[in-house]
């Protein structure tokens, strides 16, 4: 049996052919959205003329004098190069000079992005005609306040020092706030790394089992975010929602809490797994969208193994590697960030990775990456499969294991 599974995502796509034995149970789990149509420049341009909970941008924009517009990283399948040039329309209509429009890619705790990676993410256009900053989580932040569970919030200062400030991002499904987007984009996006640190640390605890892949209505973390961009100002927010190849299927843009409630209520069922994966003997996870933190497939191939024993098998195809996390990350042999490595892989569980552009710290994401079995090529991965399964095994396949859900 073969299947074609999206792979480059940031380099003109494709798709990587597995083949899988003929006498092996195959089922194809993908999310519910991942065929559902792209819209169109002028569709995304009709809905930031219909925002939802405040006026237009260009209404907001009016009597200022500057803008910033926050957008996210690599990681993120966010096509920021279709909705910028629709938001500086809005913004130069608004009164605001071209010259006074600055970007911010909001990295949160990721390493700085080069001229490849914003040529990328904003087009060759935008890069330019503007300037575009990195955010940097260590230096040049402002003081804005401490938020009720106790953050000491500290934001960007470009950000900060902006009449309007505005954020590009997208909603998927994510592993501590249950579903990105929304005030995302500023906490942690581009706040400083003592803010973020408590945020993922201290604010967690509070509430761990309100935390997840998934699990968005009570999140305590989603709470703490949305009173940060609160804090800071956040005045408008444009969130997308995509399909299996990562293309633009629904925009939402607003007041940020408005408008990520209504994105969200589309998202969890766009992202859910469909069908879900049952009682497999091996899950393959294609970490496509974010292919570089391919962890994050690995935790959701763990996860379709609901507790049992199993095989996960990562599909990594990240010309990039994996990007530079400050927070969870190795720095040396054997420290890191403040929470690395961010877990371990279960004693029950066999895991593979598929990686082309393999390097030697590929997994310190996890505390024991002693135990996964490292292959360049899926003909290598499926020799290996074959030494311990044989007919009948039940296999379940996730096509975009980085953004979707079990529901």
């Amino acid at each position: 049996m073969k299947i074609e599974l999206p792979e480059l995502i940031w380099y003109g796509g494709g798709a990587i052919e597995i083949e899988l034995p003929t006498d092996w149970d195959v089922a194809l789990s993908p999310m519910r959205g991942a065929t559902d149509r792209p819209m169109s420049i002028s569709e995304m341009d009709e809905c930031l003329k219909k925002p939802i909970g405040s006026g237009r941008l260009k209404e907001i924009a009016k009597g200022k004098r500057s803008a910033v517009i926050i957008f996210d990283d690599i990681t993120r399948p966010t096509r920021v190069y279709e909705i910028a040039p629709l938001v500086i329309k809005e913004l130069i209509s608004g009164g605001i000079d071209e010259e006074d429009i600055t970007f911010v890619c909001a990295l949160g705790n990721h390493g700085a992005h080069t001229n490849h990676e914003f040529r990328k993410k904003l087009g060759v256009e935008i890069v330019e005609r503007f300037r575009i900053f990195n955010h940097n989580p260590y230096e040049n932040c402002d003081y804005v306040g401490e938020t009720k569970r106790g953050t000491k919030l500290m934001v960007n200062r470009e950000v900060m020092g902006a009449d309007v400030k505005v954020g590009i991002g997208c909603v998927t499904a994510h592993a501590s706030v249950g579903f990105s987007g929304g005030g995302k984009i500023l906490m942690p996006g581009v706040s400083h790394i003592k803010s973020a640190a408590h945020y993922h640390m201290e604010v967690y605890d509070t509430a761990p089992d309100t935390t997840g892949l998934g699990n968005f209505d009570d999140n305590v973390m989603r709470f703490e975010i949305e009173e940060a961009a609160k804090m800071a100002g956040l005045d408008y927010k444009v969130d997308v929602v995509v399909n299996g190849l990562g293309e633009t299927t629904a925009l939402f843009a607003g007041e940020f809490i408005a408008e990520h409630t209504e994105a969200v209520k589309l998202a969890k069922s766009v992202y859910a797994l469909d069908p879900p994966p049952e009682n497999c003997d091996i899950i393959i996870a294609n970490a496509y969208a974010k292919a570089n933190e391919m962890f994050i497939a690995l935790r959701l191939g763990e996860l379709a193994h609901r507790g049992s024993s199993g095989t996960v098998v990562v599909i990594a195809n990240a010309p990039e590697g994996q990007i530079p996390h400050y927070f969870q990350r190795s720095f040396g042999r054997d420290y890191g960030g403040k929470h690395y490595p961010i877990s371990v892989i279960g004693e029950n569980l066999d895991v593979v990775v598929v990686a082309p552009y393999l390097d030697k710290n590929f997994a310190d994401w996890v505390g024991n990456p002693e135990l996964i079995t490292w292959t360049k090529s899926w003909d290598d991965a499926l020799l290996h499969l074959k030494k311990s399964f044989g007919s009948g095994t039940k296999v379940g396949v996730i096509p975009n294991a980085t953004i979707s859900y079990i529901e």
